[in-house]
């Protein structure tokens, strides 16, 4: 059983690591088991048996859906509802069409699957309710926390210590920290202690009753942590290395190997391989179904910017794409100035260059959608780090660390910066900082759920956010 994770800097890093739990065991089966459940059920109640076609049909949906996205990491009781209904759709989409072209699909009652296709998420979210509801007292039954200590008082021990304090539902009892430093050189914090030297480390773990031990010291320190280790044989607790590479900047931080060599991804974009097969697969399709069905607003919007004023009806302006290269970007032109030289102003609020049209354009994102034909050129996303002017490049990168980084992927129409309160002027430093931060988060922990989330939260933000302009 896979423990809890949480996700620092791209990378994945255990805050439980060894330690069995009920919750997580829960959080991971209850989706699937359910599926089968109301499947076997509802087979019953239509057909009055339990034919074999559906005890393969429910190993098959089990096998899809173990182990669940999970009930316990969703951050509000609406990304829990998209969360099951997001996993279910392509669960029961591709079990419909593998039945369809093998024509097994003949052999069940189409009202087992019709209703099987609505109380199945239901049932989930019902479950995922009761479960989030019910967690604090699941965690009470397990017993007492393993207690842990950290050798290391540095800024990922730090980090990996609040990390543990902050757990709601894998809990650790962290008794303190080990280092060797002097306690003036050290920086405790809060209710935070320093139990002693690193030669005392093995009486430490007996007098404590230490059952995790988590050496989080400098690469470079690899003859102390081969003693330590050494030391640490006559104990029975469970040792575990917290390396200080992972306090960098990863993006798409993994294991993997070249050649039999075992190497770690510092910065990756996420979309190599089948990620970005699927990342372009659903670009192209949403992309055509979108454009079908904007094309009369398109046309509306095209002949409202030429009669209201002059100039031409699409500004194209010189942005940075996918690995830093100059790319042009369509808009409706909703200004007097068609600017995209070395110098470029920013739209500010009352901004005289917006026309009248301009400005409901801007607030709205309606200028917005010509991109779409970006995306189909391969220019663009639909979702990603949303594209600057070359301009404002050129400064922000000398001001902001890592914020090339956003250009390891195509920039998008929209993005998580701006569902997250960075939608529209960077009129200071800090917002642009907050800017970047969300969309190297976004590169982090991409997923086609995150972006159908992002959409979904785009079109809701429109319709009343007063950012833009």
């Amino acid at each position: 059983m896979a423990p809890t994770a949480y996700a620092e800097n791209g990378v994945e890093v255990s805050s439980s690591a060894g330690t069995g739990n009920l919750l997580v065991l829960l959080d991971g089966l209850a989706g699937p088991l359910l599926s089968v459940l109301t499947l076997w059920l509802l087979a019953v109640y239509v057909e009055g048996a339990l034919y074999p076609s559906y005890l393969l049909l429910s190993l098959l949906v089990f096998v899809l859906a173990y182990p669940s996205r999970g009930y316990l990491r969703a951050s509000g009781v609406l990304v829990l509802l998209f969360n099951i209904l997001f996993s279910w759709s392509w669960v029961f989409a591709l079990m419909y069409a593998l039945g369809y072209v093998t024509g097994y699909l003949r052999e069940f009652d189409h009202d087992v699957l019709m209703l099987w296709l609505g109380v199945s998420p239901a049932s989930e979210y019902a479950a995922g309710l009761l479960l989030r509801a019910s967690a604090p007292a699941l965690v009470t039954l397990q017993g007492p926390p393993p207690r842990a200590l950290i050798v290391g008082l540095n800024h990922q021990g730090q980090l990996l210590a609040k990390r543990m304090q902050s757990a709601r539902y894998d809990p650790i009892d962290l008794v303190g920290f080990v280092d060797s430093r002097s306690p003036e050189r050290l920086q405790l914090q809060g209710q935070q202690r320093l139990l002693g030297k690193l030669e005392e480390l093995p009486q430490l773990v007996q007098t404590h009753r230490v059952q995790q031990i988590y050496l989080s010291l400098p690469m470079a320190s690899q003859p102390r942590i081969l003693q330590l280790l050494d030391d640490l044989k006559d104990t029975t607790a469970s040792i575990y290395f917290v390396p200080d590479m992972f306090v960098t900047d990863l993006i798409q931080g993994s294991m993997s190997n070249v050649n039999g060599v075992p190497v770690i991804s510092v910065c990756e974009s996420p979309f190599v391989g089948l990620n970005g097969l699927i990342k372009r697969g659903s670009d192209v399709v949403l992309s055509l179904l979108i454009l079908l069905l904007i094309s009369p607003v398109l046309l509306a919007i095209a002949v409202a910017v030429k009669l209201t004023s002059p100039g031409p009806v699409i500004f194209k302006q010189r942005r940075y794409g996918l690995g830093g290269e100059e790319i042009l970007v369509y808009k409706f032109r909703s200004m007097s100035v068609t600017e995209d030289g070395a110098i470029i102003k920013q739209a500010q609020k009352n901004d005289s260059r917006i026309t009248p049209l301009g400005a409901v354009l801007r607030k709205t994102s309606l200028d917005e959608l010509p991109q779409f034909i970006n995306v189909l050129q391969g220019r663009m996303s639909i979702v990603g780090p949303r594209p600057h002017a070359v301009a404002h490049n050129e400064l922000y990168r000398k001001l902001i660390k890592g914020y090339m980084i956003r250009h390891k992927v195509k920039p998008g129409i929209t993005g998580w910066a701006q569902v997250n309160g960075y939608r529209g002027e960077t009129d200071t430093l800090e917002k642009m900082q907050g800017r970047i931060d969300f969309d190297l988060d976004y590169l982090r922990n991409w997923s086609l759920r995150l972006d159908l989330l992002i959409i979904l939260k785009t079109v809701r933000l429109v319709s009343k956010d007063a950012q833009a302009y």
